[in-house]
């Protein structure tokens, strides 16, 4: 006898609606990658549970977002409101600038000029020409800067010297005063004591006469 038909409606019991849904997955995404690799398609799958847990498959060869590239393409569905598109725009046009600035670079750096045409190699020599001439503008520049703080510390240098000489005079000559001034006072001193306590010269013992 054969199986019955089973009705297909929402399974009530918890457990049993689980095994049903994990079961049935892991079917759906063998019959995906049996469709791949059978067919060489480009299969997505996303699944989502009734928890929220999300299963996905994709074909090797191709990535979600070019999947959802190529849907937007051929469906004519918006799948992005105008400031993701936009965003996306930004991006691609960033991406393509920067790819362009690397190879500016690289063709600066003489890298990867042999298939150059002679236009193009006269450009990069410009460009090299403006920028080694702004370089040495810099650098004369930081030199006349140099140049100008060695002077200003050569002027310090003479001021601070001369400050110091004179400082070194002042305290020379106030050392000269202080000393004439101690020995005047000494002399002064000297002439205004009485005579009698003034010291006497050393007279030779008088022989008594007998």
């Amino acid at each position: 006898m054969g199986r019955g038909k089973i009705e297909i409606k929402r399974i009530e019991n918890l457990t049993n609606r689980q095994v049903t849904y994990s079961k049935r997955k892991n079917g759906i995404i063998k019959k995906a990658r049996e469709l791949t690799v059978l067919c060489d398609a480009k299969v997505n799958l996303i699944i989502f549970s009734s928890s929220g847990k999300m299963s996905e498959y994709h074909s090797p060869s191709i990535t979600m977002t070019e999947i959802l590239g190529m849907y937007h393409k051929y469906s004519g569905q918006r799948l992005w409101d105008a400031k993701h598109e936009f965003l996306s725009n930004e991006l691609d046009r960033i991406k393509k600038e920067n790819d362009n600035m690397q190879i500016e670079l690289r063709h600066l750096k003489g890298e990867d000029v042999n298939s150059l045409h002679h236009k193009d190699l006269q450009n990069i020599e410009e460009a090299l020409q403006k920028g080694l001439s702004k370089v040495r503008a810099k650098e004369m520049e930081f030199l006349k800067t140099l140049k100008k703080n060695e002077k200003n510390l050569e002027e310090e240098n003479k001021h601070l010297s001369y400050m110091l000489h004179h400082q070194e005079m002042a305290m020379s000559g106030n050392t000269r005063a202080m000393e004439n001034e101690y020995h005047q006072k000494e002399r002064d001193h000297h002439s205004q004591m009485p005579f009698n306590f003034r010291v006497q010269p050393i007279q030779p013992n008088l022989q008594v006469t007998k």
